[in-house]
């Protein structure tokens, strides 16, 4: 299973317990030596957000190939593009916008695949036998949500974006993200009860 399994908890930048500072210094670096054309610091890149990248993708497209193909193709994206980007948002967040953008352009060109369950070597909780059930089923509840109400939940609820965060991702406003994921969550409230996956609360 690979380390950036789907809804598996991944080590994003806010994880790294790194101050502001450093958080803004590390993207700065990023940045200026994407846009000089360091391969370095192109890899160095990858070995930062590459995993979080690919747990996303994953969990959008919902096949392994296709994950990596975005995954790949939002990184050449980034270094073919990074002497355009004028700072409007944070380096990092634009790298996700064109990761996510990506993931929609395949899902447009697609389409017209037949739909399936997730890959058996994708954990949505756990790899335990137990939850096998609870993880099919949380794989289709997700995979019914709107594009974007997918994305907001990933962002924030598996990877820690915050609202602000996200909504950059997005292109929408803060209050957009909010519901979102409000509306994300009352969806795969609906969809995991519809399957059986946890017992109604009773309310005497």
């Amino acid at each position: 299973m690979e380390s950036g399994a789907v809804l598996s908890r991944t080590l994003t930048k806010k994880e790294f317990a790194l101050s502001g500072t450093e958080v803004r210094t590390a993207e700065t670096e990023f940045l200026e030596g994407c846009r000089a054309g360091s391969l370095p610091t192109f890899e160095r890149l990858y070995q930062a957000h590459g995993g979080p990248m690919k747990s996303i993708a994953l969990n959008l497209l919902g096949n392994v190939a296709d994950a990596e193909d975005a995954v790949q193709e939002a990184f050449l994206k980034v270094y073919r593009g990074a002497r355009r980007f004028r700072g409007g948002s944070s380096f990092s967040t634009w790298l996700y916008r064109i990761l996510v953008n990506t993931c929609y352009d395949l899902l447009r060109k697609r389409r017209r695949r037949a739909e399936g369950p997730l890959p058996a070597d994708v954990a949505l909780i756990s790899g335990r036998e137990s939850d096998h059930p609870l993880r099919l089923s949380i794989e289709v509840a997700l995979r019914r949500l709107d594009f974007r109400e997918r994305t907001v939940f990933l962002l924030c609820e598996v990877e820690g974006f915050s609202h602000r965060e996200a909504a950059e991702v997005l292109d929408v406003n803060e209050n957009t993200s909010r519901t979102l994921l409000f509306r994300a969550k009352k969806q795969l409230q609906r969809s995991l009860s519809s399957a059986g996956a946890f017992a109604p609360v009773e309310v005497s």
